[in-house]
């Protein structure tokens, strides 16, 4: 996987491939996040050359397309990492955003476009192509969720930019993993008898994320003169009632009995969907806020520039199929929650010993195992989601529902995966940051805390060959409040750390004692029942 550019003239308007004839070079900004990890190998397996943007590269490597495409590190905001970037490119895909970010997001939002937008012009690129939110022509900007109307304002920065550009207008994206498509699953499934925002009334016309990905993917093909925003969605409008309805006959459960109650407002109703979904309320919000108004598409003159093959665009029913099948064979690629929430601790560990950025608290626990390395690995990696933190499951829930209380994301965002981790991916409130595999596993806090933590494991073997399990606890604290935090846990670490090292131990030797039974294709790892 190349890390850097290669150099080109970026003002050359010869390079440029025809429409239909050689693969294009194509930019894709978020392609660590939900629609960008899936547009890359699209845009690869139709022939064109791949290049990724990404803060921090090393969170790509694990993706299966990894060694296909080459990733360079910038940030949309940063001017200077975007000129060799964007250097040679015929196609910049502009897929981030500042979604719960804070109450400074449109601003945000509102530079980066800005400076996306010069880089581009400036560096000769033939089109960009954004992914924006469908909104209501009738309804004025004023009266526009923040969420809606600043990913309509990055939309007209694009378009003014001087540089041909395709805005793919979407409502709510039904797909795997998707936060629109886990947001109507968890409701329906664990609510038999739902007290609803007056929103479940609203029509939407939501669209399968197959669609949306073929929508993309064509507009690079786009002739020059076309500069403008396109409406995509399914062939179904619905009322958001009628998708759980039709969510609950597709998935084979009961029918649902839904009350709208008019006097839950966003707020309440995203700290509602909080509570029920995995979704935490900071992007539960602008999700709902969104409902507030009809979102359906005025035209379809996409059709005219990327057909649609039979059997597209994909119907309600059928894309709810294709994600439910997606989850239960655990093949669900990127997920709402594959980038970092805006926000969230994003500091790597410091690996200098004499490391001189502060206070840097430790807790360490040893173990001897007697299981091979390879059984201790397994259940180390399996950590989190269904099989939880192997110990004291109730204070981790108490601490779960603490951080959902403080805004943050709780311990609901399992896993994308149940058996392998790839660098990158969310583990319930922590996000993996290094993985050598067989070896260590390394995560990263994103819960809310006064200062940075990191939690390490490790599989080793010591100078007996014996099999040991290592973990190590970190965290850095911020200020006054930071030193009181770590000093005010710290007398439960024997019970929530120690228990953790004793029960992986414990789990790795029952995993060893399976496998010796079940004979060597057994490799399921025994669920955590402590």
């Amino acid at each position: 996987m190349a890390t850097h550019p290669q150099p080109g003239d970026a003002h050359s308007k010869t390079r440029h491939p025809r429409p239909g004839a050689d693969p294009l070079r194509c930019l894709v900004t978020g392609a660590g996040g939900y629609i960008g990890g899936r547009l890359v190998p699209e845009l690869l397996d139709a022939g064109h050359r791949v290049r990724c943007l990404a803060r921090t590269p090393a969170n790509l490597r694990d993706h299966p397309w990894a060694d296909r495409a080459e990733v360079v590190r910038g940030d949309v905001t940063d001017a200077e990492s975007l000129r060799p970037a964007l250097r040679d490119i015929d196609v910049a895909y502009y897929l981030v955003h500042s979604m719960g970010a804070g109450r400074d997001f449109e601003e945000t939002d509102r530079r980066a476009a800005h400076t996306f937008a010069e880089a581009a012009r400036a560096a000769g690129v033939r089109r960009i192509v954004y992914l924006g939110g469908l909104t209501p022509r009738d309804i004025p900007g004023e009266r526009l969720s923040p969420h809606l109307r600043s990913r309509a304002e990055v939309g007209r920065i694009l378009l003014d930019s001087g540089v041909p550009t395709t805005v793919l207008r979407a409502a709510v994206v039904i797909g795997s993993g998707s936060a629109s498509f886990e947001m109507l699953r968890y409701l329906t499934e664990r609510l038999p008898v739902m007290v609803t925002p007056s929103w479940v009334a609203t029509r939407v016309q939501p669209i399968a994320v197959r669609d949306v990905l073929r929508y993309l993917v064509g507009s690079a093909r786009m002739p020059d003169h076309v500069n403008r925003a396109f409406d995509i969605g399914g062939p179904d409008i619905l009322t958001y009632r009628d998708m759980m309805v039709r969510y609950a006959a597709v998935a084979g459960l009961p029918r649902r009995l839904i009350l709208p109650v008019p006097m839950l407002t966003p707020r309440l109703s995203s700290q509602w969907i909080g509570l029920v979904t995995p979704v935490p309320a900071s992007l539960a919000r602008p999700l709902a806020e969104s409902l507030r108004h009809e979102v359906v598409c005025a035209e379809h003159d996409i059709a005219t520039h990327v057909p649609d093959p039979p059997g597209t665009p994909v119907p309600f029913d059928r894309a709810l199929s294709l994600a439910l099948q997606r989850v239960r064979d655990a093949e669900v690629t990127t997920r709402w929650s594959s980038a970092s929430l805006p926000g969230a601790p994003s500091d790597p560990l410091p690996t200098d010993p004499d490391w001189a950025g502060g206070s840097l608290y430790t807790d360490e626990r040893e173990r001897t195992v007697a299981a091979s390395p390879r059984a201790l690995w397994r259940v180390i990696e399996g950590i989190g989601g269904e099989n939880g933190w192997y110990s004291f499951p109730l204070a981790w829930a108490l601490r779960g529902w603490f951080d959902r209380l403080l805004g943050g994301v709780g311990l609901r965002r399992g896993r994308r995966d149940a058996e392998r981790l790839r660098v990158g991916d969310a583990l319930d409130f922590w996000r993996v940051e290094e993985i050598e595999r067989g070896r260590l596993l390394r995560l990263r806090a994103e819960m809310r805390l006064p200062g940075l933590a990191w939690l390490e494991m490790y599989a080793e073997t010591d100078d007996a060959g014996r099999t040991r399990y290592r973990q190590r606890a970190l965290f850095h604290p911020r200020g006054l409040a930071g030193q009181l935090y770590w000093w005010s846990v710290a007398p439960f670490h024997a019970v929530v750390f120690g228990g953790m090292a004793r029960t992986i131990a414990r789990t790795a030797e029952r995993t060893a004692e399976t496998d010796a039974t079940a004979g060597p294709t057994a490799d399921a790892i025994p669920r955590n029942g402590a």
